[in-house]
């Protein structure tokens, strides 16, 4: 699953919510300020996948003569520019390994800036980070699907893409996630 900016903070509280309730870690500074630590290492590996978007998206505009005149399937051309230039931008398309790139990244940070301790293996605790990614992607369709059918069961019709559906989605999947013990 590829996270949306806005799901970063969800993500982060997920892996401080874990490392903090693990008994192999001990956390040297707040819950807090691991979330923020975690948020800007996700946020930055996003936009590296973001610029990667861009460089794509004008090559497309670039070639849309052709591209219009081939008849070719502009989100397959898309896909596989993005795949062929994701290694030299510093991007890993799979999103298995990204998430245990990124757990590793996480956990070299929270480390060295003395925001957890641990006397275990790294991977072990890396193990911990990566599946609080695996479980946030594995539960965000079931809460969206549960969500989406809350509005939809409101009294008011609510529109999507409206603000006010969009925070309402956003009361209602915090809600879904502290549920969950996910926030």
């Amino acid at each position: 699953m590829r996270l949306k900016p806005q799901q970063t903070r969800y993500v982060a509280a997920k892996i401080a919510i874990d490392l903090a309730n693990s008994p192999i870690i001990r956390l040297l500074k707040d819950k807090e300020a691991i979330v923020e630590s975690v948020k800007v290492i996700i946020d930055e590996n996003l936009q590296k996948e973001r610029v990667l978007d861009e460089k794509v998206k004008a090559i497309l505009d670039e070639n849309y003569d052709e591209i219009e005149f081939q008849h070719a399937d502009e989100r397959q051309l898309f896909f596989m520019i993005k795949k062929k230039m994701a290694a030299e931008n510093g991007v890993i398309m799979n999103y298995d390994d990204r998430y245990n790139d990124v757990s590793h990244t996480i956990l070299d940070d929270l480390y060295e800036n003395y925001l957890i301790e641990y006397d275990v293996n790294d991977n072990q605790v890396k193990n911990i980070i990566f599946r609080a990614f695996k479980e946030f992607s594995n539960s965000f369709d079931a809460i969206d699907d549960i969500v989406y059918k809350k509005i939809r069961g409101m009294e008011r019709e609510i529109i999507p893409g409206t603000q006010d559906y969009e925070l309402i989605y956003e009361r209602l999947y915090e809600e879904e996630l502290r549920k969950r013990g996910m926030l």
